[in-house]
């Protein structure tokens, strides 16, 4: 069985795991507007399925498909401890642009 971060690092599970956030959606759904074909997006969605990241339920003729939280709170809570890394440089960057915004701006140089 594939590592949660090796599942989640291929490109287009990751696309699909973005999609399911908005709404439940069908493989069929997924396949038009990923623009990949049916076997592959059934593919990564039994992959997707086996590691817990999504469930599927039937819909009259169809399965569909949405995300289970409970992997990803588990991808959260170990990015915790490192957050401190990065909001440093986000706010020195929010810092940055508000000075920005309070220096006049000129219209065009001068000669």
């Amino acid at each position: 069985m594939e590592s949660t971060f090796a599942i989640i690092a291929e490109p287009s599970r990751r696309a699909i795991l973005s999609l399911l956030a908005a709404s439940e959606q069908s493989v069929g759904e997924i396949e038009e507007k990923l623009k990949l074909s049916q076997p592959s997006v059934s593919k990564h969605l039994r992959v997707l399925r086996e590691a817990g990241f999504v469930e599927a339920r039937v819909d009259a003729q169809r399965r569909l498909y949405r995300i289970k939280p409970e992997p990803l709170m588990e991808i959260d809570a170990w990015l915790a401890p490192f957050r401190r890394f990065w909001s440093v440089h986000l706010d020195a960057l929010e810092r940055h642009l508000d000075q920005m915004d309070s220096v006049p701006r000129r219209k065009g140089k001068k000669r």
